[in-house]
């Protein structure tokens, strides 16, 4: 599932290549305003809030849209187009005045709005690390505010701190040393927010650094325990365990954990 840094890196591919083009032909595939044209619009500007995109267009209108776990965004170049096999899947599509063309592809959030309330969509989410408006006592306040929700289900939570996905969640466990069902406020609330907000920061802005917890961009080692069930602990050789879901999570990810280096201590 893309995560914060994911989308952030997303528009700062995109940007480049389409904002202050017109579109000449497009339309929405999906969601409330399907069928809509998009065509005669230009694309003024962009952007994220933890895990959402927002496409800002001169006519007023914002388009918002969530990746979640399979959607993707792509450009083709001038006479070219997608592969036959790809095209049903598409649900956003822009032709714009340099004939290239931009395609959302099984976006399953696919929204349009009024600028002037593109904030409606967006309140419930906590502060994001890679805003401008980032406040880091707002997100550790949410996060105290339930002391004794599970670590992974209180950071999955998106209004407490946005953009934090699975990923980020079990890997933010390890480096804290804490067992991720363990209570959140067994931990020092403001420096795990500190230590969230500088790895996101880290994986969206640092060529070769996305989503690497380790330092080692090597294959196989850039993650302390995600996606690392039955093989050993890099840090101190114990296999590396797994549950099929994270507690409360509705989408139910898997969560990681090295049973030596995170245990479940009876004090928390």
């Amino acid at each position: 599932m893309p995560e914060g840094d994911s989308v952030y890196r997303l528009r700062a591919r995109l940007a480049p290549a389409t904002t202050g083009k017109t579109i000449v032909a497009g339309e929405l595939r999906s969601g409330p305003a399907a069928g809509t044209s998009v065509a005669g619009a230009r694309l003024i500007d962009y952007g994220t809030h933890g895990k959402h995109l927002m496409m800002r267009f001169d006519t007023g209108k914002t388009l918002h849209t969530h990746l979640r776990m399979q959607g993707s965004w792509t450009i083709t170049g001038a006479g070219r187009t997608l592969p036959r096999r790809e095209l049903h899947r598409v649900r956003v599509r822009m032709l714009f005045d340099d004939s290239t063309t931009l395609w959302g592809i099984d976006v399953p959030v696919v929204e349009l709005l009024p600028t002037a309330e593109e904030r409606s969509v967006l309140a419930h989410l906590g502060p994001d690390p890679l805003r401008d408006d980032w406040d880091p006592a707002i997100a550790a306040t949410r996060l105290r505010s339930d002391p004794g929700r599970a670590f992974v289900a209180a950071l999955l939570d998106q209004r407490n701190l946005a953009g934090l996905g699975n990923l980020w969640v079990n890997e933010l466990a390890f480096l804290t040393g804490i067992n991720p069902f363990a209570p959140v406020g067994a931990v020092d609330v403001d420096a795990l927010v500190e230590r969230a907000a500088r790895s996101l920061r880290l994986s969206a802005t640092v060529p070769g650094m996305y989503q690497v917890t380790t330092g080692d961009t090597r294959r196989g080692r850039s993650h302390w325990v995600a996606g690392r069930a039955g093989r050993p602990c890099l840090r101190c050789g114990t296999t590396v365990l797994v549950r099929a879901e994270a507690v409360a999570d509705p989408q139910q990810r898997r969560t990681w954990w090295c049973p030596n280096c995170q245990p479940m201590r009876s004090n928390t």
